[in-house]
């Protein structure tokens, strides 16, 4: 064994791993090292940099490079006696094996309650494979770097014995991957000094109990109520329910005033009940299908959200759990979202006074990619919420017919999260105190670091994935093992009984206090505040209880518009900006002093403009949101003189007016799903601020669809949540092929029902001006879905005068345009959506077409039936409505906007269509076939009405 362990060692005879973790130490104290050591790395410090100077912050892998280097050469050694090195070598070795506990002592760790499997053989945890004999067990070696004991010497036998209390007791520890030393030295202090093991006083003790009581007594009480009623029982893994109450507490007590709770549904009426203290009378009412139905769809019981004040010892702290639905982990970007409004909203950039707490399944935190997607975001700039607590509740098996072999390819669920370097404490359910201690740890770490942590809590499920459900019959093995398990909450209250903490009668007196609250539907364990109300709270009752209405006022004065121009086109002196961008501003200045027509960049800028300087916030995320996918936006100019990449940089929009709304443009990270939940969940927190998520082509909102279908399209009729969030999905047949031409508009319309959301399709700058600006401006908050463009970003057409920024409003349809039309003599009103209206007219104009009109909705859903009603009845003798959209026939609005003119049309008109026929993919991918169709549907748009005809 020791001549392997020499071969792959980096050196032998001063060992390279062991002088780093010298070097670390000497980092945070040079007076813990020995002083011949610290002779050394003084030197080191000393070093003259590449320009000459000395530099005592140099870089720590080129120190540990030259560290290896040196070994190699065996440069630590030429000054030292055989016997002096011998010794050396001795001690070396005992700090490999140290090293290699802290490694993976958490495979050898008993964290499994059932015991199925034997520990593994780990011959590097073993003093052998170091050439490490029995001889050498009671001889005295260094204990420097290690926090087992205050003394400086510790015998080989001591330490052993240290390690493995520490690392393979009910404890698993992974936290050597971090590369901050100073992280990983404060967990070697706080595992090492109290070896992993809890030592709390009798009455922490009996709290303990008493949530696992209320935990497991709240479960078998509903299982014997509510026979075969699904609700996905937490027994089994009953101390979540200690962890969460001490996560609650802890956080209080360290100044956090609120805590974002996401979760899917294993244990989720538990925790309404017993953590957030909701009264059982009403969940059984719930059961008992009882409870009043408020909303229009309503959801199940295991979806629904909740939210309370608690007491603790640091003061009141509001506690949410977010709505989510069977999508489990999708819920994730949600929490961080709200989270992220909250902390904006008390100006908190550390994130200390708003905790997310994200809860996992084993199978769910490694299968899902929405994970990935929201670790990502957790150390960038425009999603940072201060670190999240996860809780993994691991029945080791995840749905019911699964193999553990199927369910991953790494040895951990949570390796996942080895990719932002979070810590995980793997812990064993039946140990509660273990599970305490673990939480008590895992919140200290997030509040010191602000760094993501995972607690996970292996324990089992005693039931199938639902009570209807048999696992034995996949499961036959695993389910023996678990009838035999005679609980977590016994095993703990008969610990409690031998340890004197409680008389015989103890806990079964809690089980019967427990059952007779619930009898009376009440709760055991009330820490709930009434009556209390945080000055930070958002009062959404002004917006709910709305009837729709397309009016809002969104016109300016002339004045404040030129105001709103002068200063976003203005940039500080000595900025140099791109020539292009430049031409840009000036543009654009020319545009608000009414010299030019104001282009699309132009408009959208001005609404926000407006909207931050009449207090309210804007922020804006995609990826390219800064420059715009199109280059049409330059909401963030870049100092072409800067000297440094992380400066130079320069938002106009930031700058509109004195004591102005916050305006954010952030580009995202590559992700749809988890940066639209996120931009969903702020929505969700913050009614005042403009949220929305630019995507960079429309069809990338492909990769957010469960977002849209579970949150922004049914949150509303599901959970009555009002949410103002803003969709711009780029949109149009510009002949780039199946995957850059269309946003799906065919699937928003699909979901459109019960006025749960806005579906517009503006095509010019005014346009897009008021339809912003009317999200803010009226009184009540819808998911608004804009179609934008892409070629109309610079269509002249597109444009508008300044005039029509200082009346009007947003035009939910759109009449004909030109003067020359004689309404007597038209015959046929052609209907459009969206680009394809510019094309129609220019096909019109070369045609010299004298009796067709064409009319633009604007506004797809909710249809504006009284606008399109009132245009068509300019028309007496027309005959013929044509819809003409760009997208394929079984695509775009077609389907779904026939209904709605029919329903306007007069007796004996009829209805054509006249577009690409239907397809399998969203557009052709060669340029000389999107010509020609787009050609084709010209033709049509205009000619006798072929194939389907509907007749009013």
């Amino acid at each position: 064994m020791m001549q392997e362990y020499r071969s792959n060692s980096y050196l032998f005879g001063g060992n390279a791993p062991y002088v780093e973790e010298l070097y670390e130490a000497y980092l945070d104290n040079p007076g813990s090292v020995p002083d011949n050591w610290r002779a050394y790395f003084d030197a080191l410090q000393n070093v003259p940099a590449a320009d000459g100077s000395t530099n005592p912050d140099i870089a720590h892998a080129p120190v540990v490079e030259s560290f290896a280097q040196r070994a190699k050469a065996n440069a630590f050694n030429n000054k030292v006696s055989g016997s002096e090195l011998a010794v050396a070598r001795r001690q070396v070795h005992v700090q490999s094996l140290i090293a290699a506990y802290r490694v993976l002592g958490s495979r050898w760790a008993d964290l499994d309650p059932l015991k199925r499997q034997e520990r593994p053989r780990l011959p590097e945890l073993e003093p052998g494979f170091y050439d490490l004999t029995e001889a050498d067990m009671d001889m005295s070696f260094s204990a420097t770097n290690t926090y087992f004991s205050k003394a400086e010497q510790s015998t080989l036998r001591e330490i052993v014995q240290a390690l493995r209390e520490t690392y393979c007791g009910t404890i698993g520890s992974e936290y050597m991957h971090i590369t901050d030393p100073a992280e990983k030295r404060w967990w070697q202090e706080r595992l090492e000094s109290v070896r992993a093991k809890p030592n709390f006083e009798a009455q922490k003790k009996v709290h303990i109990l008493e949530r696992l009581t209320a935990a497991e007594g709240l479960e078998r009480y509903l299982h014997t109520k509510y026979v075969g009623q699904k609700r996905f029982s937490l027994e089994g893994g009953e101390s979540f329910i200690a962890c969460m109450d001490e996560l609650i507490q802890r956080a209080g007590k360290a100044g956090v005033q609120e805590i974002v709770i996401g979760m899917a549904h294993r244990g989720r009426l538990n925790v309404l009940v017993n953590t957030l203290g909701k009264v059982p009378k009403q969940l059984f009412a719930e059961f008992d299908h009882t409870a009043p139905e408020e909303l229009p769809s309503g959801d199940v019981k295991y979806h629904q959200g909740f939210s309370s004040d608690i007491t603790t010892e640091g003061g009141p702290v509001h506690l949410s759990l977010a709505f989510n639905p069977s999508h489990l982990e999708i819920v994730n970007p949600v929490v961080e979202g709200s989270v992220k409004a909250r902390l904006d909203r008390r100006g908190d950039k550390e994130g200390d006074t708003v905790l997310p707490i994200l809860v996992h399944g084993d199978a769910a935190f490694a299968g899902q990619g929405v994970v990935m997607e929201t670790l990502a975001l957790a150390q960038t700039r425009g999603y940072y919420t201060g670190g999240t607590v996860h809780v993994v509740i691991n029945n080791q098996i995840g749905f019911t017919t699964s193999d553990p072999r199927d369910t991953r390819s790494t040895l951990y669920c949570t390796d996942v999260v080895k990719m932002i370097e979070a810590p995980v404490l793997h812990v064993n359910g039946d140990d509660a105190e273990a599970v305490v201690l673990a939480s008590q740890m895992a919140l200290d770490y997030r509040q010191q670091f602000n760094k993501d942590v995972v607690v996970d809590i292996v324990c089992f499920r005693k039931l199938g994935h639902n009570e209807q459900d048999t696992p034995a019959l996949t499961q036959p093995l695993m389910y023996k093992k678990i009838a035999q398990h005679p609980g977590t909450r016994k095993l703990y209250g008969d610990k409690l009984v031998a340890q004197g903490v409680l008389p015989p009668e103890g806990p079964d007196e809690m089980v019967k206090a427990f059952r007779a609250a619930m009898d009376a539907g009440k709760s055991s364990y009330d820490p709930v505040l009434t009556n209390y109300k945080s000055k930070f709270a958002v009062d959404w009752a002004p917006f709910l209880g709305k009837k729709w209405t397309d009016a809002a006022d969104t016109a300016l004065p002339m004045a404040e518009i030129k105001r709103l121009a002068e200063r976003i086109t203005t940039v500080p002196d000595n900025f140099k900006v791109h020539p292009l961008v430049e031409k840009v501003l000036a543009d654009r200045a020319a545009m608000g002093r009414g010299e030019a027509r104001v282009d699309w960049g132009m408009g959208e800028h001005l609404a926000y403009a407006s909207l931050v300087a009449s207090g309210y916030a804007v922020r804006l995320s995609g990826e390219d949101s800064g420059r715009g996918t199109f280059t049409h936006r330059h909401a963030v100019l870049h100092d072409q003189n800067r000297e440094k990449w992380d400066e130079g940089t320069y938002t106009p929009l930031q700058h509109v007016t004195e004591g102005q709304a916050p305006f954010v443009v952030i580009d995202s990270l590559l992700s749809e799903e988890a940066v639209l939940g996120f931009e969903y969940g702020y929505a969700s927190a913050e009614p005042n601020t403009l949220v929305i998520w630019e995507a960079q082509f429309g069809d990338f909102v492909n990769g957010a669809q469960v977002v849209i279908d579970q949150f922004i399209a049914s949150g509303e009729v599901k959970w009555g949540r009002a949410n103002g969030i803003v969709l711009m999905l780029p949109h149009g047949y510009e002949g780039q092929g199946p995957e850059h031409s269309s946003a799906r508009l065919e699937r928003f319309m699909q979901l459109a029902a019960d006025n749960n959301m806005q579906i517009v399709q503006p095509t010019s700058a005014s346009q897009i001006f008021h339809v912003l600006r009317r999200q803010m401006v009226r009184m009540f908050r819808k998911p608004l879905i804009i179609m934008s463009p892409k070629s109309l970003l610079r269509h002249k057409d597109a444009s508008s005068p300044l005039s029509e920024f200082t009346k009007g409003e947003f035009k939910t349809v759109i009449g004909e345009q030109s003067t020359e039309v004689n309404a007597e003599k038209v015959r046929r009103v052609i209907v459009c959506s969206g680009k394809v209206y510019y094309d129609l007219v220019k096909a019109r104009t070369e045609r010299k077409n004298v009796d067709a009109v064409i009319l633009r909705v604007e506004q797809l859903y909710p249809f504006p039936h009284k606008a399109f009603a009132a245009e068509l009845r300019k028309y007496p003798n027309a005959t013929e409505i044509v819809w003409c959209q760009d997208e394929p026939q079984n695509q775009g609005a077609w389907f779904f906007v026939q209904h709605y003119l029919h329903e306007n049309m007069a007796d004996g008109q009829r209805l054509g269509y006249a577009g690409r026929p239907a397809s399998a993919s969203p557009a052709v991918g060669y340029v000389h076939l999107h010509q020609e169709q787009q050609k084709a549907l010209l033709e049509q748009a205009f000619s006798k009405l072929k194939g389907f005809v509907l007749t009013k």
